[in-house]
């Protein structure tokens, strides 16, 4: 296994570069953190290329090189974005709506009988009073009142003012 001794013609001023890397990495870097990350890479590209018997005339312009081009991959690879605001979004969101359709279905649930009953005909898309009298087999008159107090309930259950529409819930 070869030792540090190994390493031909490693110059004496290595140690003293290792501030001016550092230095360099910091006007190159956004963050304290991302310097010392930058300048540890460029030390440890330098001494995998000194181990590998690189020939190196000016450590200090070789060393400066590395630091440059692993700062410009850096820069290359961290390509800002904008945060996606819900206004520009190109579909609007579903989940507001999908809570908002199970809160009202649970609400729908709670209901008496007779009303949770008529208002399920309604959800399946039968609006006519006079039809739904008769799949009930009720008068149109107690249809129409059923229909009215279950719809203030959902209203007040689902926080809803008066007679408030529907897509305040979204």
């Amino acid at each position: 296994m070869s030792s540090i001794h190994d390493i031909p013609d490693i110059p004496d001023d290595l140690d003293a570069l290792l501030p001016r890397l550092a230095a360099r990495a910091r006007r190159l870097s956004d963050s304290a953190c991302d310097a010392d990350d930058l300048a540890q890479e460029t030390a440890l590209k330098l001494w995998a290329a000194l181990r590998k018997g690189v020939e190196v005339e000016d450590i200090d312009r070789y060393a400066m090189t590395i630091l440059r081009n692993l700062a410009r991959q850096r820069w290359r690879s961290d390509r800002p974005t904008d945060p996606l605001e819900e206004e520009s979004a190109a579909v609007p969101p579903t989940a507001p709506a999908r809570m908002a359709c199970a809160d009202l279905a649970a609400a729908i649930e709670r209901l008496p009988d007779a009303q949770a009953d008529l208002m399920r005909l309604v959800m399946e898309g039968e609006t006519s009073p006079a039809t739904l009298a008769v799949l009930t087999n009720v008068p149109p008159g107690t249809v129409m009142s059923r229909l009215a107090r279950a719809r203030a309930r959902l209203r007040t259950e689902m926080g809803l003012e008066g007679k408030s529409d529907v897509s305040e819930l979204l």
